[in-house]
């Protein structure tokens, strides 16, 4: 939430993940059986990669330096995709 207050007043147009699955949001996933779940993530993962799309560059929140598995896959198209890719924090690759 600090960084889409920030990056606006830097001169940055925002485009945010919109639900969070690891640290927040948790009324959104609470009460889906694996199957509304699974089909709900891969939605949000598509319109993720959407965005990226539109975006010149990504800014990774990655709190501590960790990268889950859904975002460093997300990481991945946006360089394969020829996006910049910054890192509030340093890497934690262990």
């Amino acid at each position: 939430m600090e960084a889409q207050k920030i990056l606006p007043l830097e001169g940055n147009i925002v485009i945010s993940v919109g639900l969070l699955g690891h640290s927040g949001d948790k009324e959104v996933w609470d009460g889906m059986d694996e199957g509304a779940l699974s089909k709900t993530k891969e939605t949000l993962y598509d319109m993720h990669k959407r965005k990226i799309d539109m975006a010149d560059e990504i800014y990774v929140i990655n709190v501590g330096g960790y990268i889950g598995e859904s975002t460093r896959s997300e990481i991945e198209y946006a360089e394969a995709t020829g996006r910049r890719v910054n890192y509030p924090e340093e890497m934690n690759l262990g």
